[in-house]
């Protein structure tokens, strides 16, 4: 694949929206709460999927508070009896926040760029904190100008704000940014911010003011192979082209599923679920129940942005639904430069 040419991002600040598509606002800018989830410690993960290593990086959580419309199908007495079943705390939904790096080849590739500390809860009774992305790849010893591909699954500002440093300036200047070509026209109509609730349209302005003057922003459509190893693989429901990735390395396979599954105690233990930030809720519960039938047919590992860290594991029919079993931290190899 070619490399593009890179211009420095332009944004706007005056940004309010929603990090999943939910009703309800989000700022950019807003004082931080201090989150009751200890940050893990280190904030980093290695494992390797055949001869890639990949390196998970805690960038946050949301402490989502409980409300009734959160998941469409679900009361929230079953949400809590699902957080209770995973051993998860139930007096709010935890959210975490991480993003992948896996080296190819002695290449870097980021998956979801995670929310770059520019998204906060206007809900009192919520937390959402993020942008400790580049602490924890410093403290991984990953240089983050080496990045030379960024794969964005979906436009929502947790997997995308990571890009900009609050000043707007790019996080990874050297890097490509390969998006859904679905994702990228869905987002880019212009006559789209008119028929956006109002919670989502500055959302919709934002990304219209700058995604398509990026000269670095290549939309990729189909299930191509992206990068050698990595492939797309389409996941509409959660947004209309939202995509996971499919990593191979000789016989081991890992799929990355984005939002697709989103909190496994929830999506997972219970598919047919869905979200009020999934788009189309129908077409989310059949790109999830998909992923996750074909990592169990393959015996890949399966990871995603919100899965309990260190967000690596296996799944397996349990039922009706699905069990994530977590790939438990082992020790961590020393550190060294990337």
């Amino acid at each position: 694949m070619s490399n593009a040419t890179r211009r420095e991002f332009i944004l706007t600040a005056a940004v309010a929206t929603t990090a999943f598509g939910v009703a309800g606002r989000l700022a950019i800018s807003a004082p931080v709460r201090q989150a009751q989830t200890p940050d893990p410690v280190p904030g980093f993960h290695r494992y390797r999927v055949g001869a890639a290593e990949c390196t998970v990086l805690y960038d946050g959580i949301w402490e989502k508070a409980h409300d009734a419309g959160f998941i469409k199908n679900a009361s929230i007495s079953e949400t809590k009896q699902a957080l209770a079943a995973a051993h998860l705390t139930t007096s709010f939904v935890p959210i975490p926040i991480s993003a992948l790096i896996i080296k190819i080849n002695d290449k870097l590739i980021l998956c979801d760029a995670g929310g770059g500390g520019q998204v906060q809860a206007f809900n009192p009774e919520s937390v959402f904190v993020s942008g400790k992305l580049q602490t924890n790849m410093k403290a991984a010893g990953i240089d983050p100008r080496r990045i030379e591909t960024i794969l964005i699954s979906h436009f929502h500002p947790d997997h995308i704000f990571g890009l900009l440093g609050r000043s707007n300036a790019p996080m990874f200047p050297n890097a490509e940014i390969i998006v859904p070509a679905a994702e990228y026209k869905w987002w880019t109509d212009p006559s789209l911010i008119e028929r956006l609730p109002e919670a989502r349209r500055r959302l919709a302005q934002r990304i219209q003011t700058v995604i398509p003057k990026w000269k670095n922003v290549l939309p990729v459509a189909g299930e191509d192979e992206v990068v050698p190893g990595i492939r797309f693989v389409a996941a509409p429901g959660h947004t209309a082209g939202h995509t996971a990735f499919h990593l191979s390395s000789g016989d081991s396979q890992m799929m990355i599923t984005s939002d697709a599954v989103y909190v496994p105690a929830l999506a997972g233990a219970h598919p047919d679920w869905q979200g009020t930030y999934d788009q189309d809720g129908p077409m989310a519960v059949a790109s999830r129940r998909r992923l996750m039938d074909r990592a169990i047919a393959d015996n890949m590992l399966i990871c995603g942005c919100h899965f309990p860290w260190p967000a690596v594991g296996r799944i397996a029919k349990d039922g009706t639904g699905y069990m994530f079993d977590i790939r438990r931290p082992s020790p961590q190899p020393k550190r060294g430069k990337a």
